[in-house]
């Protein structure tokens, strides 16, 4: 008797389920692509004991008629593709054609669906168990779509069933699931219940209104408060979504969501391309949120090279990923305080808001004021003045021209006019909607960043020749790599030659580098070439150096600035990119509006 032999239809089937059915969410997922594929429009998932014991999907997409229901069973059978060349551009989601009979070898499933082009009355239903792959076909009662019920995941496979963790943490994957799909589909509603109880009612969205309102529902509404939208395209790519300013950022790098062609994706080229962007701008060990959609011709990615499409080839992936981080290094420059004010700007509920901004004729009465000496020694406490006599009349004056110009412009700057500096560590200015508090070493330390790049840039890279050529035995791949982009690394200051099959030659460095540990950069730079098809290594070495110049030539704490020069410090701020945050992604300023502050003294209550 040979040794090789074909396996049965049902092991076959629970084999690949091994792939496609991991856990109920996987199961889920399945059905919830076909329904999209389908051109459902409203979708509703029903699910009891975290999908172990039912999971129920009905859409009102296409539907089948009764010889394709009773072929939708049967192994690699699909209406997705049918040649080499539907594989080589796919525009849908599933396409195996072993979603639906991996299922239903490890379960009992019924599929209910009347095809809208159908003219027939009846609808058809057809039952298939692990234990008997026959399937069973019926005529029944349904509106045009497809209903799917999955009962007793895992029922003949107890060894898969103990794997499943508590009911909470399955349901938890399965509403993550669908919240991944609901993004991906702006003109699909959605319905998820659990036990009876409806856990999700996602209606259509249109406009852009109701497309933010689902993202604040699934994303949470602080996610879309402190977003900055992004719409941008390039040679046949384009890029849209939301990303989130790098003040909000998360401990997890758990709210992000990339699509390709309305596929939710993970992958590393694109992780790298994001956490690029957000290089010198995030706080470190924070991660950035997103949701985010990259459209491009089909042909020219890949979908095909993971078992749970999880993952993406690009044909030319160096220009997606520049492309990538491109857009939202620049969308990222772009923020101005302005914008971060307009979303905060709220309508004044209670009380007379004039009240709170006196006027030019202000009368400073016999209330005392808050006196500024010129250097008060560290530490030392700021007091207030007896009499009026204590202040500096210049200081004063700069004052009441602050407050005078609040009421007089027309145009209030975004960081309004200085009125104090407290404790020579922070500004206190107050434009038209409340008071903003600035860390003026950090406002400064960006200020200083950012022009000595933009002079860096300005002027033609310096490079400086080694003395001494330092010679480094690498790997063959990373010699090949070397020798492939030689003018590439040679326009970052990076002079290398190839010397033997597994040894090259350092020949020169960007000056600015000259103290850096060359053969760590060089191994790193080549790194990355070999994975991503390029490097931003040297560039983030020289902007580490830069940011730590600029570090020690800003305003040190304790030094008093005049009212001129905090005023002249926050124009800087709004004529500055990413002046939101300083070199190492901490918070240069934050706003307080008259409601947060009527709160806090719980005026109105």
């Amino acid at each position: 008797m040979g040794k090789i032999a074909l396996l049965s239809q049902r092991l076959a089937n629970q084999i690949a389920a091994g792939e496609v059915v991991e856990r109920p969410a996987s199961v889920v997922k399945e059905l919830l692509e076909n329904s999209l594929d389908a051109c459902a429009t409203r979708i509703e998932v029903d699910v009891e004991s975290g999908g172990s014991r039912l999971m129920r999907v009905r859409d009102d997409g296409c539907g089948m008629d009764r010889e394709d229901l009773a072929l939708s069973l049967s192994r690699h059978a699909t209406s997705k593709i049918v040649d080499l060349a539907d594989l080589e551009a796919i525009g849908s989601l599933g396409f195996r054609g072993e979603a639906l009979a991996s299922v239903s070898s490890v379960s009992r499933l019924t599929i209910t669906s009347k095809s809208a082009e159908s003219e027939a009355e009846e609808a058809w239903k057809v039952e298939a168990e692990g234990q008997d792959m026959q399937p069973l076909l019926m005529p029944a009662a349904h509106q045009a779509g497809t209903t799917v019920e999955v009962r007793d995941l895992f029922f003949n496979t107890p060894a898969r069933k103990k794997f499943l963790r508590t009911e909470k943490t399955e349901f938890t994957r399965i509403e993550e699931t669908l919240k991944r799909l609901a993004l991906s589909r702006f003109d699909v509603a959605f319905v998820l219940k659990h036990n009876q109880r409806v856990i999700h009612n996602l209606l259509k969205a249109a406009t852009e209104q109701e497309r933010q309102r689902r993202v604040a529902l699934i994303c949470g509404p602080a996610f879309i408060d402190n977003a900055v939208a992004i719409d941008v395209e390039g040679p046949g790519l384009r890029l849209w979504g939301w990303v989130s300013l790098p003040t909000f950022s998360r401990s997890q790098a758990d709210l992000q969501y990339f699509y390709v062609n309305g596929r939710v994706v993970r992958d590393k080229l694109i992780a790298h391309a994001v956490k690029q962007a957000y290089r010198d701008v995030l706080f470190h060990g924070r991660h950035p949120a997103f949701v985010l959609y990259l459209e491009l011709d089909p042909a020219r990615v890949d979908v095909n090279v993971h078992p749970t499409k999880h993952e993406v080839r690009f044909r030319d992936s160096r220009m997606v990923h520049d492309f990538l981080f491109s857009s939202l290094h620049r969308a990222l420059a772009e923020v101005s305080p302005g914008e971060t004010l307009a979303s905060h700007a709220t309508t004044p509920t209670g009380g007379d808001r004039d009240s709170y901004s006196p006027g030019p004729d202000l009368d400073w009465g016999s209330q005392s004021s808050l006196a500024l000496s010129d250097r008060p020694a560290p530490g030392s406490p700021v007091g207030y003045s007896a009499s009026r006599g204590d202040v500096q009349p210049s200081r004063v004056r700069d004052q009441l021209d602050a407050y005078r110009q609040l009421n007089e412009d027309e145009e209030v700057p975004p960081l309004g006019y200085a009125i104090a500096q407290l404790h020579g560590v922070y500004i206190l200015a107050q434009n038209r909607d409340g008071l903003i508090i600035v860390d003026m070493h950090a406002a400064h330390e960006r200020i200083t960043y950012e022009r000595m790049k933009t002079a860096c840039t300005s002027e033609e890279l310096k490079v400086q020749p080694l003395l001494v050529p330092l010679s480094l035995a690498v790997s063959q791949g990373e010699a090949d790599a070397a020798e492939e982009q030689q003018d590439a690394l040679l326009n970052v200051g990076l002079g290398i030659e190839r010397v033997a099959d597994e040894s090259i030659v350092v020949r020169q460095i960007p000056s600015i580098l000259r103290h850096a540990n060359v053969e760590q950069l060089v191994r790193d730079v080549l790194s990355d070439v070999m994975e991503y098809g390029s490097s931003e290594r040297i560039q983030a070495h020289q902007d580490e150096l830069l940011a730590t110049m600029a570090c020690h030539n800003s305003v040190r704490a304790n030094r008093q600035l005049t009212v001129p020069e905090m005023n002249a410090l926050l124009r800087d701020m709004e004529a500055t990119e990413r002046s939101g945050q300083c070199n190492h992604g901490r918070p240069t300023w934050v706003f307080l509006d008259m409601n947060q502050l009527d709160k806090l003294f719980l005026r109105g209550q």
